[in-house]
């Protein structure tokens, strides 16, 4: 007996831990939130998030939850929550915390409302007047709702017209330059008052612009648009997924140059606009008769002292440049260009084989008097990459800018070929981050592409100048995802 109640006596009494409380469902009725069309059940991870979609014109300030929980009360940020009378605004995650009356430690549960496809959403009013014209503007009102990342643009007024050149004759879906009176700041991007929305109709992939962008970002060029995805509706009708850009031109929170600085693109003459005030320099037109030099900043006239100026330098250029003398270090074309910008503008452009930087258009650079030539910026990815059926760009393998005539030349240096071979390095040791980029891109794009494809039926079909295309947005990002990877290697194996 006394054995027995020792042993008795050294047991530990039984301990009963308290249970934590659970958050088990969580609906948004729409009989008790009328601005919904239908019931949105959330669906729980088995962790502690509650996901959801809800349609656009759902206002999400002011929800009122329909919940159930194992447990005692619960809260929002120490507010008390009554199921189906307690109203949040879901355009933040709302963290839940649910307390056990038996005093277990709380729990939170994340409750994560995605508004329409999670992309910031540009509202345009024309009063029902199309945009119909590149030359004239529609007047009208634009209101940015900011999603999680930016802020919101309260309604203020605007003008609209078309932009581009294939890309505005040809696809239904339109790019447009949309102005504001005064210097505004959009979707994180510094203060202006033009602002490019990017159509992005033949790049099924949604991402041949911004990852160049992005390279631009890495790169030693002066400046680089930035830009960022949004949806857009014209007069309450969704338009499609849009990549909002900067524009490339001479601004202080753009390309900033002295007063006496000029931006100039390469282009054709069949392309200049009835204002656009353009030259042909002697040399390079030998051999390209149709490209024209056109001032795009600031304004100039013909005839102009300022035009001739420009003209006058470009033409030395080039006659150095192709003259006997050219390696020259001193006397040579290195006196006349900012080398880290001529050989970070070229690899870019030849990593993205870029069909129209060859010799045809989009190709900027620009020249301060008393300073060297600089390239940049970067502009129209769109036919690049791969994406073109009408010339060997289609291809992963082979140059393409190098034979640019300007290009063409100082690889003929050793010099500027030693200095690219070296340069193209630091490009090719980013490739993990290049394509990690573009997984990012997609998945945050999920909910995009899916609205983008429904309203623009063209996965799965051809689309000018499309040389493949694939059912589904995830095989056109695998597809840039090769192609570059393969791009990368053809590169590093020629000038390694």
């Amino acid at each position: 007996m006394i054995s027995l109640l020792l042993i008795s006596c050294s047991e530990e009494p039984e301990v009963i831990l308290a249970t934590p409380g659970e958050l088990t469902t969580f609906v948004f009725k729409k009989s008790i939130n009328p601005n919904l069309t239908t019931d949105l059940v959330l669906t729980f991870d088995g962790v502690d998030t509650f996901t959801g979609s809800l349609d656009y014109r759902t206002a999400i300030e002011n929800l009122v939850a329909t919940f159930e929980t194992v447990g005692g009360t619960v809260t929002v940020q120490n507010v008390p929550q009554i199921s189906e009378e307690t109203e949040n605004d879901f355009n933040k995650v709302v963290a839940y915390t649910v307390f056990n009356s038996e005093g277990a430690s709380p729990r939170n549960y994340y409750i994560d409302i995605t508004y329409f496809t999670g992309l910031p959403i540009i509202s345009i009013q024309t009063n029902g007047i199309p945009i119909d014209s590149k030359e004239n503007y529609v007047v009208g009102t634009v209101s940015i709702q900011g999603a999680r990342e930016f802020e919101n643009l309260e309604e203020q007024a605007m003008s609209i017209r078309g932009r581009g050149n294939s890309t505005w004759f040809g696809p239904p879906k339109k790019p447009y330059q949309l102005k504001f009176s005064d210097k505004t700041a959009i979707l994180g991007m510094p203060k202006d008052k033009r602002w490019i929305f990017l159509a992005e109709y033949s790049d099924k992939s949604l991402l041949r612009n911004k990852i160049s962008f992005e390279l631009g970002g890495m790169s030693m060029l002066e400046y680089t648009p930035k830009a960022e995805f949004a949806e857009v509706f014209l007069n309450d009708e969704y338009n499609g997924t849009y990549l909002i850009a900067q524009k490339a031109e001479v601004k202080t929170n753009r390309l900033d140059l002295p007063d006496n600085g000029y931006l100039v693109e390469i282009d054709q003459y069949y392309r200049l606009g009835a204002d656009d005030v353009f030259f042909q320099p002697t040399i390079f037109t030998q051999n390209y008769s149709e490209n024209v030099f056109a001032v795009k900043a600031p304004v100039v006239d013909f005839g102009s002292p300022a035009l001739a100026l420009i003209e006058d330098h470009i033409n030395t250029f080039e006659a150095v440049l192709f003259g006997d003398d050219f390696k020259n270090p001193t006397t040579g074309y290195r006196a006349y260009i900012d080398l880290p910008s001529f050989v970070d503008w070229y690899l870019i452009q030849e990593i993205a084989k870029s069909v129209d930087a060859k010799w045809y258009s989009s190709i900027y650079f620009n020249y301060v008097p008393g300073e060297k030539i600089k390239m940049g910026p970067l502009w129209d990815f769109d036919l690049s990459y791969g994406n073109v059926d009408y010339a060997d760009s289609r291809y992963s393998e082979g140059f393409w800018i190098k034979d640019n005539p300007w290009y063409a030349r100082l690889f003929q240096d050793p010099y500027f070929e030693n200095l690219v071979k070296e340069r193209f390095l630091y490009f090719y040791n980013n490739t993990d981050l290049l394509l990690g980029n573009l997984d990012s891109h997609e998945n945050y794009l999920d909910l995009a592409q899916e609205k983008n494809y429904q309203k623009w039926q063209t996965l799965g079909t051809y689309v000018w100048p499309n040389p493949v295309f694939y059912d589904t947005h995830a095989e056109e990002v695998t597809h840039l995802k090769s192609w570059i990877s393969n791009r990368m290697t053809w590169l590093y194996g020629q000038f390694n």
